[in-house]
């Protein structure tokens, strides 16, 4: 299985940004979330949706980024409103499934103050 992002992305500050991660194979029973990690920073869990559609947030992003899965097009999306600065860093997507995790290759995101 692989895990594809977009290329990145330069957003505003207060602007939305929605990112996504397209899995080469089903993600109907499977836990996906998203990381991220800023320079010089470690990679931390920011958000999670379970294959029940259970979701769960780091409070960094708990009511700015909403993660959601569609499991037709084996994609997970990842809504981001209200940007910050410190909000800057790569986020990789990342599932599991029963051959192991697979990682996205990551996405810069950028937002300018």
């Amino acid at each position: 299985v692989q895990l594809v992002e977009p290329v990145g992305a330069l957003v505003q500050a207060g602007g939305p940004l929605r990112s996504l991660c397209a899995a080469s194979g089903s993600t109907r029973s499977t836990f996906m979330a998203w990381s991220r990690q800023a320079p010089g920073k470690q990679r931390d869990l920011i958000a999670s949706i379970g294959a029940s559609g259970t979701t769960s947030y780091d409070d960094s992003v708990k009511g700015r980024f909403t993660i959601s899965r569609d499991n037709v097009k084996n994609t997970v999306y990842l809504q981001m409103n209200s940007l910050k600065p410190d909000d800057t860093a790569v986020y990789y997507c990342y599932g599991t499934w029963g051959i192991g995790t697979r990682w996205g290759q990551g996405t810069q995101v950028t937002v300018s103050s």
